[in-house]
C-alpha cells in the first residue's frame, strides 16, 4: 500500500516538528540529530511497520541484559570528501575515526547476529552492510591508539627513528660535557640551561659569552643572559633536522599509501556512518517511547482506528515534568461510525483531543511509537487533512474565514475515503448562520467521499446533522454542571452543550446582564442549549449513581453469600442440637421406665418379676432399633461423640466469652475516673443496697444521711446514683 506524503502545513498544525526536536535532543551523534529533525511520514505500509519494529526491538533491549552495544561515532563526512578527490592524504585522526566506525559496525554485526530472535528486524538491517575487518586491521598496523604513527609501519621509518634515537644521545653527552666545563668556570646563570627552537641551550651569563664557544639563540628580556648552542652539539643538531626531515617525508609517504588502500572501500564507509546514523535515531526513538510509556498498537487493514487511553505526548511529557495529571482519551472510528462531532464548551480539552487523533497518527506513520493502551488498533490514511487553529495571515490580507475557505477548497480537491479530515471550531469565521449553512454542506461533502474525519463545533446544526446522519456520532467533553470544571473525558452518542451562560456567570459576568442576553436570541435555542446542559447533568448523576448501585450490589452480594454459609451452619448445628436432645429424652424415658422397676423391686423384692419387666424394657427399645453393620454402629457412635465435643466445645467459648467481658467490666470499673461528689447527692456503698443523701463533704470523709440514722463514711467506698437536681 503507498501512501502519499503528508503536507507540511498539516504536520505543523499538529506540533510535530516539536516532537522532531524532543526526539532529536535523545540522539548521540550529530548526524542522528540532524536525520531526526528530518523525518517525515513514510511512504509505504511496509517501511512504517519495519521503522515501527525496529524501534520497539530497541525498547526491549532498554530493559533487557542483552543490551545493545553503543553506537556512537564522529561524523566521517571530512574524510569522505577527501577520499572522493584523487591524491588527497587523511590525517591521523580521520584514519582513527574511520577505524573506529569500522569497529562500531563489526561489533554490532556480531551482536544481532549473536541475539538475532531477539532483534530480527536490526539484524535484518545490520545484514545488508557488508562486514569489513581490513579497514581497521590496517589503520591498526600503522597508527597507535595514542594517534602516533608506529615505529614498525615501515622498515625505513623504524632505521630512520633508531637513528633519531642514536644522535638525541650524542646531543645528550656533548651537552652534558659542555654544561660542566662552563659550569665550573662559572661562566654560567643559575638556571644554566634552557629550550629555545626546541633545542637545549646553555644559559650564559652575557659578560662571559665570547668565552663560549658556539652558536648564539637569543638572549632573556633583560639582555643578562645569552643563550648559545654548544660548537658540540652544534654538528648532531643539523645531523637530527636531516633524520627529522626524512622521518616526516616516510610519515607522508606511509600515509598516502594508507589513504590510497582505504579510497575503493570509500562507498562502504559512506553506509557504515548511513547505519549508525539510523542506529542512533532508532536508539533515541526508544529512549523517547520508554519516556512517555509509547508502544507498537495492532495495525489492521479493517479501515478501523480504536485509540484506547490515548495521550498527547507533547502535553504527557511536559505534565509529568511539572508533575501533573495527563487525562487519555479513548476514541474509535471506523467503516459505520466514520466522523465525530465533538461539542461542549471551551477549555474542555475538545482541541487536544483532536490534536491527540492526528499527532498520533502522523507519529505512527513516521514509524514512532505512541503512548496508548496495547489493545489499541489503528489503519493507516493516504492523506491527513487539517484546519487547527487562528490561521488569519497578515501578510498574505487574509481573514481567517477567507484563509479557512481557501482550506476547505483544498479538501475538497483532496478529500477521499482514504482521507482522515481534523477540523477544529469547524464552520467560524463568519455570520453563524450562514457559517454553520456551510460547514453542514461541507459536512455532507465529505460523508458522502466516505472520509474519516473528527471535528469540533459550538453550532446546533452540525449537532443536529450528526444525529441524521448513519454513520456520523456526536461526542462531547464531560463538563461538570455544578463546578462548571472540565472533567476532560470524551463521551461518544451525545452533543454537548457549550454551557455559554454558565461559563459567563462563573467568570464574573453580571446576572443582569446574562439575563438580557437570553431575552435576546431565540427561546429555543437557549431552550435547547439548556436541555442539553440539563441531559449532560443528569447523564453525571446516572454515572455516579450507577457507579455507586454496582458497589452496593456487590457488597449486598458478598453479604449474602455471607448469610447463606451462616444460615448453612446454624442449620447443621440445628440438626445436631435436635438429634442429640432426642436422644437425652429417650434416655431419660428408659431411666423412668428402669427406676419404676426398681422401686417395684423395692417394695415386692420379687427377682422374677424385676428381670422380667428389665427384659421387656429392653426388648421393647430393641424393636425400635434397625439393625446397623458394625461399621455403621461405629460411624454413629463417632458422630455421636463429634456433637458432643462440638457442643462442649461451644459450651467452652461462651463460659470464656463471658468470663472476658466480666474482667472487663471489672477493669472498666476500677479504671472509671472516681465520682465528684457534692452536696445532696443520691449514694450508696460500693458493696451496699441502701441509698442515703450526702448532708456534708470533709477532707475524702462524707456523712450519708438514711433517713433513720447518718453514718461517716470514706468518699472512696461511695458509688453514685444520682446526681442533685
Amino acid at each position: 500500500m503507498t501512501m502519499r506524503s503528508i503536507q507540511q502545513k498539516t504536520l505543523q498544525d499538529l506540533e510535530f516538528p516539536t516532537v522532531l526536536q524532543q526526539l532529536s535532543g535523545r540522539c548521540n551523534t550529530e548526524l542522528g540529530k540532524e536525520a531526526a529533525l528530518a523525518i517525515t511520514p513514510l511512504p509505504d505500509q511496509e517501511a512504517i511497520l519495519e521503522a515501527l519494529g525496529q524501534t520497539s526491538e530497541f525498547v526491549s533491549s532498554l530493559i533487557s541484559e542483552n543490551r545493545i552495544p553503543n553506537h556512537g561515532f564522529d561524523t566521517i563526512n571530512g574524510e569522505i570528501q577527501l577520499l572522493r578527490i584523487e591524491n588527497t592524504t587523511l590525517e591521523v585522526s580521520g584514519f582513527r575515526r574511520l577505524s573506529a566506525i569500522c569497529t562500531t559496525v563489526g561489533t554490532h554485526k556480531k551482536f544481532f547476529k549473536k541475539f538475532k530472535e531477539y532483534y530480527p528486524l536490526l539484524f535484518a538491517a545490520s545484514e545488508i552492510v557488508e562486514a569489513n575487518k581490513a579497514i581497521p586491521a590496517e589503520i591498526d598496523a600503522v597508527i597507535d591508539r595514542f594517534g602516533e604513527v608506529k615505529d614498525r609501519a615501515s622498515d625505513a621509518l623504524f632505521d630512520i627513528r633508531r637513528q633519531i634515537n642514536q644522535v638525541r644521545g650524542k646531543i645528550g653527552q656533548s651537552f652534558a660535557s659542555a654544561l660542566n666545563l662552563y659550569h665550573g668556570s662559572d661562566y654560567l646563570d643559575d638556571i644554566r640551561e634552557s629550550v629555545v627552537e626546541n633545542r637545549r641551550v646553555l644559559a650564559v651569563k652575557a659578560m662571559y659569552r665570547r668565552k663560549v664557544k658556539g652558536t648564539v639563540m637569543g638572549s632573556s628580556k633583560t639582555g643578562s643572559i645569552v643563550y648559545i648552542e654548544p660548537e658540540a652539539a652544534l654538528k648532531y643538531s643539523r645531523e637530527l633536522n636531516n633524520l627529522e626531515f626524512d622521518e616526516q617525508e616516510e610519515i607522508q609517504r606511509i600515509l598516502n599509501q594508507l589513504t590510497a588502500y582505504i579510497r575503493p572501500y570509500t562507498p562502504l564507509l559512506s553506509e557504515y556512518q548511513l547505519f549508525l546514523t539510523k542506529m542512533d535515531v532508532t536508539a533515541a526513538k526508544a529512549k523517547y517511547a520508554s519516556e512517555m510509556n509509547a508502544l507498537m498498537p495492532k495495525i489492521n487493514n479493517e479501515r478501523q482506528l480504536f485509540l484506547r487511553d490515548a495521550f498527547h505526548p507533547l502535553l504527557f511529557l511536559s505534565n509529568r515534568l511539572r508533575d501533573e495529571k495527563t487525562y487519555p482519551q479513548t476514541i474509535e472510528l471506523k467503516p459505520d461510525n466514520r466522523i465525530i462531532v465533538i461539542s461542549g464548551p471551551n477549555a474542555g480539552g475538545k482541541s487536544i483531543t483532536l490534536k491527540t487523533i492526528g499527532l498520533l497518527q502522523v507519529m505512527l506513520q513516521s514509524g514512532l511509537l505512541i503512548p496508548v493502551h496495547e489493545r489499541s488498533s489503528v489503519c493507516l490514511f493516504d492523506q491527513i487533512l487539517t484546519d487547527i487553529g487562528d490561521n488569519q495571515s497578515i501578510e498574505n490580507h487574509l481573514s481567517t474565514y477567507s484563509y479557512r475557505l481557501k482550506n476547505m477548497t483544498r479538501f475538497l480537491k483532496k478529500c477521499n475515503a482514504d482521507t482522515l479530515f481534523l477540523i477544529d471550531e469547524f464552520g467560524t469565521g463568519s455570520d453563524p448562520e450562514l457559517g454553520g449553512a456551510l460547514a453542514e454542506a461541507f459536512l455532507e461533502v465529505f460523508y458522502e467521499r466516505g472520509a474519516f474525519g473528527v471535528i469540533t463545533t459550538h453550532y446546533a446544526n452540525l449537532k443536529a446533522l450528526a444525529d441524521e446522519l448513519p454513520h456520523t456520532t456526536n461526542a462531547n467533553m464531560l463538563f461538570n454542571g455544578k463546578t462548571l470544571e472540565p472533567t476532560f473525558q470524551l463521551v461518544l452518542g451525545e452533543a454537548g452543550s457549550s454551557f455559554t451562560f454558565e461559563v459567563a456567570q462563573k467568570n464574573g459576568i453580571p446576572y443582569s446582564l446574562i439575563n438580557k442576553a437570553k431575552k435576546k436570541i431565540e427561546r429555543g435555542k437557549v431552550r435547547f442549549d439548556a436541555t442539553i446542559a440539563k441531559l449532560q447533568k443528569e447523564r453525571s448523576k446516572m454515572a455516579q449513581t450507577g457507579s455507586r448501585l454496582q458497589e452496593e450490589e456487590s457488597k449486598a452480594r458478598e453479604e449474602a453469600a455471607k448469610l447463606e454459609k451462616l444460615n448453612a451452619k446454624i442449620k447443621s448445628k440445628l440438626e445436631n442440637y435436635q438429634e442429640l436432645y432426642n436422644h437425652d429424652q429417650r434416655m431419660i424415658l428408659l431411666g423412668n421406665k428402669v427406676n419404676k422397676a426398681a422401686d417395684k423391686y423395692f417394695q415386692d423384692k420379687k427377682k422374677r418379676l424385676l428381670v422380667s419387666e428389665l427384659l421387656r424394657i429392653v426388648e421393647t427399645e430393641n424393636s425400635k432399633r434397625k439393625k446397623k453393620t458394625a461399621n455403621q454402629a461405629k460411624a454413629d457412635r463417632v458422630k455421636k461423640e463429634q456433637v458432643t465435643q462440638e457442643v462442649q466445645k461451644e459450651v467452652k467459648v461462651i463460659r470464656e466469652k463471658r468470663k472476658v467481658e466480666k474482667k472487663k467490666a471489672v477493669l472498666k470499673e476500677q479504671n472509671k475516673p472516681p465520682p465528684v461528689f457534692k452536696l445532696g447527692d443520691r449514694v450508696r456503698l460500693q458493696d451496699g443496697k441502701a441509698v442515703g443523701t450526702i448532708d456534708t463533704l470533709e477532707k475524702g470523709k462524707a456523712i450519708v444521711n438514711y433517713g433513720v440514722f447518718t453514718t461517716q463514711v470514706s468518699v472512696d467506698q461511695l458509688e453514685l446514683v444520682e446526681k442533685k437536681k
